[in-house]
């Protein structure tokens, strides 16, 4: 038989022990930073919720640093692609003036040297100032005659033969080329000159 007593304190070891407890407790200790079966004074506790709150600090910081460094670059970026864009549309205008002008310097070629009239003046006139508006706007008119050919800045229309040509250069210019800071726009339509003999 057992004694009285024994049975109440029985049970209250085993309340005292229920399954799982410890493992809670150790799980809460091994969570703070604590080795398994330590005691975690309240110190304790705030030491290991501080550096876990700090090394959440540092990995905030240093998202919201990235992020900072993509939007700057984003910026940077739609800037340029926006100067890029204006620059594109500047040269195309620019490049549908180029047969006009072109028209205007055959017609004035073709003008009688001998003859002076108002209207051949005022043609004469609005020939320079298409080309004062080029030189304003950067443009740099190519007009290669007498140099080598440069397949980045010439098209050749024509080859001309002869003993006396001076090889692989520009003899003669059908139609000039321009180019907007260092870019070619157009290139010149050339004549190249080909030794033969």
């Amino acid at each position: 038989m057992s004694q009285p007593g024994e049975k109440e304190r029985g049970e209250a070891e085993g309340l005292a022990q229920q399954p799982g407890e410890s493992q809670t407790a150790e799980t809460t200790r091994t969570a703070h930073g604590l080795p398994p079966g330590a005691e975690a004074t309240a110190e304790q506790r705030l030491q290991a919720e501080l550096e876990e709150a700090q090394r959440e600090r540092s990995q905030f910081k240093a998202t919201l640093q990235r992020v900072q460094a993509d939007f700057a670059n984003y910026q940077k970026r739609m800037t340029d692609e926006r100067l890029e864009s204006q620059k594109n549309a500047g040269a195309q205008l620019l490049s549908k003036l180029f047969p006009l002008i072109d028209d205007f310097e055959r017609a004035l070629a073709q003008a009688p040297k001998d003859i002076e009239s108002p209207w051949l003046d005022g043609t004469r006139l609005i020939a320079t100032k298409f080309q004062a508006f080029l030189r304003e706007a950067g443009v740099q008119i190519v007009d290669p005659v007498g140099q080598a050919f440069d397949p980045w800045e010439h098209e050749v229309i024509a080859y001309l033969e002869g003993k006396d040509q001076p090889d692989g250069r520009v003899v003669n210019v059908a139609s000039k080329g321009y180019k907007l800071n260092g870019r070619v726009l157009r290139p010149a339509q050339v004549v190249v000159g080909k030794r033969t003999g």
